[in-house]
């Protein structure tokens, strides 16, 4: 059992998923984001745990690692023991298609429609709540008083268009939450140490947010043949034309601490992951480390019957 605030890495039939310490005091919750270890797939390394229907994986492998996650997280209804077998059932996995939007699904029950957004709220029991990540980060919220959760799917775009500062506005508009009664964790996602974007990018935040300066830092980009040989790149044209641009970097993580801040939550109720899915590729599904061709972990929550 993991003290608060910390969190910690479990292993369990062969997975690693990552708890948030805060949230495993909570007896109805069931949590967790997943990682690449302990799986079915083959396609990009042996034994992955991917949790989404890539191009490249199969189906069959698919659903055998969201079963295995599902068991591994406890989303499960125990069945009654019998003279027969007993045969317990998993819960029903709720997604959505991602689109990098701002939209967020309330959930009472199993539908047949898709749903489209990159956020799910509920308060129906066994039903397990999950979006899918790369790169971006996924986020929990738990409303400790109302038993209510959400999960959030939030990238650059989903971010500057403030979606779980809206989150929290959904839960307390569906469900009567108060902001000090919500935790929220910030899952695994790509760190501000590696998240390199472009100004367009600084340019729209600092559209939205007036703390936009905090969110970015610039790196001077070196280039060891000019630093070596700098005469051989002085030129004619007029002085800063021949430089090397700045890199820009981006705290996506601080991003949305800071929105969850502004809706109400309390500073001690959030807590965040240092793990970077681009530094450990060996761990974690990422994008930008592995060009594009990866799988897709799962941030999850959902709520026990009674």
């Amino acid at each position: 059992m993991a003290t608060r605030p910390s969190s910690k890495t479990i292993r369990k039939q062969g997975l690693k998923t990552y708890r948030a310490g805060q949230l495993t005091e909570i007896p109805w919750l069931v949590h967790g984001f997943s990682t690449r270890i302990g799986g079915y797939s083959r396609v990009y390394r042996k034994g992955d745990l991917n949790l989404g229907f890539t191009r490249e994986d199969s189906r069959a492998a698919v659903e055998r690692n969201r079963a295995a996650f599902l068991q591994d997280l406890g989303a499960v209804t125990r069945a009654r023991r019998t003279l027969r077998k007993r045969a317990d059932s998993l819960w029903p996995l709720i997604t959505g298609r991602q689109i990098h939007s701002d939209i967020i699904r309330c959930v009472e029950s199993v539908s047949d429609d898709p749903l489209v957004g990159d956020g799910l709220i509920t308060t129906t029991p066994g039903l397990l709540l999950a979006i899918q990540t790369a790169d971006c980060l996924p986020i929990i919220l738990v409303d400790t008083r109302r038993r209510a959760v959400g999960v959030f799917h939030a990238g650059w775009r989903g971010t500057v268009k403030r979606i779980i500062e809206k989150g929290v506005g959904e839960m307390v508009r569906c469900f009567g939450s108060r902001p000090q009664d919500i935790r929220a964790v910030i899952g695994p996602g790509i760190q501000g140490c590696c998240y390199e974007v472009g100004e367009e990018v600084r340019t729209k935040f600092e559209s939205q947010f007036a703390y936009a300066d905090k969110l970015f830092r610039e790196v001077k980009e070196s280039d060891p043949v000019r630093e070596k040989y700098p005469l051989l790149f002085l030129t004619a044209r007029a002085p800063g034309h021949s430089d090397l641009p700045n890199k820009i970097f981006l705290d996506l993580v601080e991003a949305n601490r800071q929105q969850l801040l502004a809706a109400g939550l309390l500073k001690k109720n959030i807590e965040t992951s240092p793990l970077c899915t681009n530094c450990h590729p060996e761990l974690l599904f990422s994008y930008r480390a592995e060009k594009g061709k990866t799988g897709r972990m799962m941030g999850a929550a959902g709520i026990r019957k009674r």
